[in-house]
């Protein structure tokens, strides 16, 4: 049997090594999370016997710990294999010096077999999710087109069991998309009806500036430009002012610079005759060790100012995440997604506003002011998802939907 370890950053871009490296014959023997990614370890020419022979020694290791002392469990049937795979079970391969003491022998049997379990797990998983698509056909299908979609492997289980408690698993993919289109929180309020003082932020290239624009130009088409002020606390951009001037200019409305929390309280002040104030603030990384610093100028103390994170639809799964969980120190009121035009997946961004309940107030589709852009609508939202799922034509691997499902099979009832 020949195994071989791949690293990848997420589990598909893993799956694909493995298929390139070994071809569709391999076997996924374990998978786990590790730092900057995932960690699988694969093989040809899988040898069940060679496994059996494991369980065996294992077995009498057991029966052996009523004894004072146990020697350390062998790895022989693991350095008897082509390529030797280091086992994360808490000890040191053979042939390595221990750099800690020797846990108990109890430990060492628990560690051990624990391993051996990681090393077990794949191919049951995949047993179960082939038993699923036997059993339950339906039910499989459907969780893997909504993987399909691009949502969280979480979200597809939880829409598929209520599509099956409400008895709609005959029309599973209609009943699964209302469904998700009920989950989505979308805004109830309108900036370009009830004005205020708005702030877009966000981290840096996600087209604040040209939103902060773009609905700067639609509400004084609608209520005229004088009812309107920009202002820019970004300082740290070169051109930043420039570039937001440039579209006041045509738009024929002024633009204010504020580079604290007291020029930002005096430039509100001064705009306090005007409906709606957009204040357009610098990209900061949700990495960023002085983001709550730089988050804390947005609070002039007077003024209540409500905060739309910018939030791009071509971003990580990962990514959106870690800028949600951020940014909301700033107390977040409303999101806005753009780079819809440049996303070949929304079942990312998708989950990320039902899991974190950040309503969607507009989406932004292109570069165009004031045109692309419009409100957030949860129907419209899952049919682009749809759209984009079906221009892709790309499914998730079958090794992907054992990983995540093929656990359920023992809960079948259908």
């Amino acid at each position: 049997m020949k195994m071989k370890r791949y690293f990848a950053p997420d589990m598909r871009q893993a799956i694909r090594k493995v298929r390139e490296d070994q071809g569709p014959n391999a076997i996924i023997l374990s998978n786990r999370q590790v730092a900057g990614g995932v960690e699988i370890i694969a093989a040809l020419d899988y040898d069940e016997a060679l496994i059996n022979q494991s369980l065996g020694a294992h077995e009498r290791s057991a029966a052996q710990t009523s004894a004072a002392k146990t020697a350390v469990p062998s790895y022989a049937d693991v350095e008897a294999l082509n390529e030797p795979v280091a086992v994360d079970s808490g000890w040191d391969m053979p042939g390595q010096q221990q750099s800690r003491s020797q846990p108990s022998s109890l430990e060492s049997i628990e560690q051990e077999l624990k391993a051996l379990r990681n090393f077990m797990e794949a191919p049951l998983l995949q047993f179960g999710w082939g038993e699923m698509r036997k059993v339950q056909p339906l039910k499989a299908n459907l969780l893997e087109r909504l993987m399909g979609l691009g949502l969280a492997p979480a979200l597809c289980r939880e829409i598929v069991d209520k599509v099956v408690d409400q008895g709609q698993i005959n029309n599973g993919w209609t009943a699964s998309l209302k469904l998700l289109a009920n989950m989505l929180p979308v805004a109830d309020d309108d900036i370009l009806s009830d004005g205020g003082v708005i702030a877009l932020v966000g981290p840096t290239g996600v087209g604040k500036t040209t939103t902060v624009a773009k609905l700067a130009a639609r509400f004084a088409l609608r209520h005229g430009r004088r009812h309107v002020a920009l202002v820019t606390t970004d300082s740290y951009r070169i051109g930043a002012h420039e570039q937001l001037r440039t579209y006041g200019r045509i738009l024929g409305i002024p633009v204010q610079t504020a580079g604290n929390r007291e020029e930002l309280e005096a430039v509100l002040n001064h705009a306090q005759d005007r409906k709606l104030v957009l204040i357009d603030t610098a990209g900061v990384s949700q990495r960023d060790l002085h983001l709550t610093e730089k988050l804390s100028s947005l609070d002039p103390g007077k003024q209540k100012i409500r905060n739309y994170l910018v939030l791009s639809a071509t971003g990580q799964t990962r990514v959106q995440n870690e800028v949600i969980k951020s940014f909301r120190k700033a107390g977040l009121h409303r999101c806005i997604l753009t780079k819809m035009d440049e996303a070949s997946s929304l079942g990312g961004s998708l989950a990320m506003l039902v899991q974190h309940g950040l309503p969607a107030a507009y989406i932004a589709d292109g570069q165009q002011v004031p045109d692309d852009l419009h409100p957030a609508r949860a129907e419209k939202l899952v049919k682009h998802a749809v759209r984009l799922m079906q221009q892709e034509q790309e499914m998730p691997a079958e090794e992907t939907l054992a990983f995540n499902f093929g656990g359920l099979v023992a809960n079948a009832h259908i």
